[in-house]
């Protein structure tokens, strides 16, 4: 059961893959895309999302400036993606990321936030200015934000999850996020940036397990 959806949001209507159990959902996840819109990957994961028991909505963060865009994994399409987040920002991404959160909780959903690369950042942001659960992938962004918690204290859970190999978070970056939120859980994998992704050539099957298997146990501890 997955199909797109409009999505009313606070920069203007936006598609969005959503994607339900069958049976009554364990919770809503709002799954946020990378740089490469919400292509067949993010919508794989939405799936998977459903298929492990939660309502999965990924809103297409890149509607407001462009409609429908969905990039492969080829160098051009890193620049492109690169220059529609930077298009859309930061702030008008969390408003996007807000609607599709109150539309889950609106039928009655607890629901978090799953991001991943630009969208792990925003994950981040997700937690800190929406009050959401949140679990983040390889966010090389979140760095600038990090101070955010001491303005608005987080309310709510958050997980990482970071590859030991990742040219864009260095150790030191891992190591910052260490200690500016020491009860959050920090895993760090032996694989690089989008270890998650099957597609791309980044994946690393062993990683993404137990990510997966953390992001689920993490999911089912804090929407209970």
């Amino acid at each position: 059961m997955a199909r797109w959806i409009d999505l009313d949001t606070p920069a203007g209507p936006v598609q969005a893959w959503r994607a339900d159990p069958t049976g009554v959902p364990l919770g809503g996840v709002v799954v946020i895309q990378e740089i490469f819109g919400v292509n067949a990957h993010i919508r794989e994961v939405a799936e998977r999302f459903a298929q492990a028991g939660y309502a999965a909505l990924a809103p297409a963060l890149f509607d407001p400036v462009e409609p429908g865009v969905e990039l492969d994994y080829e160098q051009s399409a890193y620049a492109r993606g690169r220059e529609l987040r930077d298009r859309v920002g930061f702030d008008r991404a969390v408003e996007i990321v807000g609607a599709a959160a109150h539309l889950l909780q609106s039928e009655g959903l607890r629901t978090a936030a799953v991001g991943f690369c630009w969208g792990g950042s925003l994950a981040f942001l997700a937690n800190t200015r929406l009050d959401l659960p949140a679990v983040s992938y390889y966010g090389a962004q979140t760095l600038r934000f990090l101070d955010e918690p001491t303005r608005a204290p987080v309310r709510a859970p958050i997980m990482f999850h970071f590859g030991r190999h990742d040219g864009s978070i260095p150790p030191e970056a891992i190591e910052q996020h260490c200690h500016a939120l020491p009860l959050a859980p920090i895993h760090v994998y032996e694989a690089s940036h989008g270890f998650n992704r099957d597609v791309g050539g980044a994946y690393e099957p062993d990683s993404a397990a137990l990510a997966w298997t953390r992001t689920l146990a993490f999911l089912a501890d804090s929407l209970k």
